[in-house]
């Protein structure tokens, strides 16, 4: 097992879905993001004008800040980014989305399934 297998092993959101919103969205609505065993993300928005837009991205990594809070990123196949601090204790998100012509400061709540 290579190093970022064994991180994403030792990841707590590894099978894990969460389902995010942010308030100052551009696009608005919600996500859904399934961190897949095998360090694959799934993202699919749930709400708004994009609604039913999904794709798989190859990778992303999960840091652990201190026991309750976590940050996550991940660079889509389209050239997008998504870093967020979750933390566990409250929900709430905070983070940033970027592409190469826009960045944006993120905050919200989440939840986590599964």
């Amino acid at each position: 097992m290579n190093s970022v297998q064994e991180a994403q092993r030792m990841n707590p959101l590894s099978g894990k879905t969460i389902r995010w919103r942010f308030v100052d969205d551009p696009i608005g609505g919600s996500y859904e993001h399934s961190f897949n065993e095998d360090g694959s993300v799934t993202w699919r928005i749930t709400e708004g004008q994009y609604k039913g837009a999904t794709a798989t991205e190859k990778s992303y990594a999960g840091v652990k800040v201190n026991d309750r809070t976590w940050a996550v990123s991940y660079l889509g196949a389209a050239g997008h980014t998504l870093t967020v601090v979750l933390n566990l204790d409250d929900g709430r998100a905070v983070g940033f989305a970027s592409n190469d012509k826009s960045w944006y400061a993120l905050s919200g709540t989440f939840e986590v399934f599964n």
